[in-house]
């Protein structure tokens, strides 16, 4: 049994910590909010996850919600631009997902995953951590995981110069939980992950949930810097925001309009705003003199959340960490293991980061709205380009190359 330490009570951190209470390692959960107020808290995220997240979920017994969170049969892209309407009319596309897609409200999942903690045994301390914290966290336990990187903290974890430095977020964010709109067979993709790109504004992603007063819709725009979407500076309660969000639906996105007009936010903490600069930081950070300790999902790598990967790469690294856990038994944590931990887990996730990092680029990659185009005229490219979401280093070949585009496309020009 080792004496193991977790800073931050987000998807990773909880998910490995009651990971290791159930192989019966001793571990203390250092938590700013206790789960009662993670639910009556503001939303934090979309936290979209696709069918391998979800499968690493319910194999860890921690899929509490199948009978109750919505599933996202497909996803449907649009394109179009409203002042050259008349000569470039919309254009979209529609595919299944080939696996359940999902998202639960993390004041939902992390309130109710705190509390099993404890019902389980763990430890845990709601508090604010300073370095000096971690240090002496570090000092009393085999092992100390940082799994957030807000504030200071994030200080303790050198960038890695490897991957691009960002000097300021590439998008601007707004998202609204809301509840209202009519899903039924009349309008089955209404039940679908949209996104909706329009070039001066840039993108409003849409997805269902599952949120504390029960299922919701979920509306996040990205917006382009200087743009119509980038208008939340005064950060204005749930309600006056939503108000400003249906008009910028009723201009850049209609159909979309048309579904949301009547609805309104689900609670008052139902809107989030913010932006988000993509890091890679070094996996292990020093503290009291020398003393290493190990980064978790967000305190090493922060994605945009345009392409829906943060709760995924969550999940993943959880699992990860927590076989490598598992693997060296009565052995010390040392920086070794350390980096060979991060290091098994960042030969997939590395692809994943690159995905959003490509598609986050300005001016587009040349090759994004030619294999778009394609999918708008042949479902088998559409469906590829949906599901890769799921698994996204399998768009290194064909999308995030420019060779391997232009010969997937020149497939469908014969």
């Amino acid at each position: 049994m080792r004496g193991i330490a977790i800073v931050g009570a987000g998807q990773a951190g909880l998910q490995l910590g009651l990971g290791l209470l159930d192989a019966g390692h001793e571990v203390t959960l250092v938590a700013e909010r206790r789960p009662e107020d993670v639910r009556a808290g503001r939303v934090t995220s979309t936290q979209l996850m696709f069918g391998p997240a979800l499968r690493i979920e319910r194999a860890a017994g921690l899929a509490l919600w199948d009978d109750s969170a919505p599933v996202m049969p497909g996803f449907e892209l649009s394109h179009w631009e409203p002042e050259k309407q008349r000569e470039v009319p919309v254009r979209r596309f529609a595919a299944p997902f080939d696996e359940e897609v999902r998202s639960v409200d993390q004041r939902v999942k992390l309130a109710a995953w705190l509390e099993l903690f404890e019902e389980r045994g763990g430890r845990t301390e709601y508090r604010s951590v300073g370095p000096a914290d971690v240090a002496a966290l570090a000092a009393a336990h085999d092992l100390t995981v940082l799994s957030t990187g807000r504030g200071e903290l994030s200080a303790l974890f050198a960038p890695d110069p490897s991957w691009p430095v960002h000097d300021r977020p590439p998008r601007t964010l707004a998202c609204f939980y809301v509840h209202g709109v009519a899903h039924d067979d009349s309008d089955p993709a209404a039940g679908y992950v949209r996104t909706t790109g329009v070039p001066p504004a840039g993108d409003v992603i849409i997805m269902r949930a599952l949120t504390v007063g029960g299922p919701c819709d979920i509306v996040l725009f990205e917006g382009r810097w200087d743009g119509p979407y980038d208008c939340w500076a005064d950060r204005p309660t749930a309600a006056e925001g939503w108000l400003r969000a249906l008009d910028l639906l009723r201009t850049y996105a209609p159909w979309e309009y048309e579904r949301f007009r009547h609805t309104e936010p689900t609670d008052p903490g139902a809107a989030l705003y913010g932006a988000i600069t993509p890091t890679v930081r070094r996996p292990v950070a020093h503290v009291d003199g020398g003393r290493p300790v190990l980064g978790l999902a967000d305190a090493v790598a922060v994605h945009d959340p345009i392409t829906g990967q943060g709760a995924n790469n969550a999940a993943r690294a959880a699992a990860s960490y927590l076989t490598a856990v598992l693997k060296r038994g009565a052995l010390p944590f040392d920086e070794e293991w350390m980096r060979a931990t991060f290091d098994a887990y960042w030969q997939n996730a590395r692809h994943t980061h690159a995905f959003t990092e490509f598609m986050l680029r300005e001016p587009q990659p040349e090759q994004v709205p030619l294999i778009i185009q394609t999918a708008f005229d042949h479902p088998e490219v559409a469906h590829r380009f949906a599901n890769g979401y799921a698994d996204p280093p399998t768009y290194r070949e064909w999308l995030m190359d420019p060779e391997g585009a232009d010969a997937y496309v020149a497939r469908f020009k014969k």
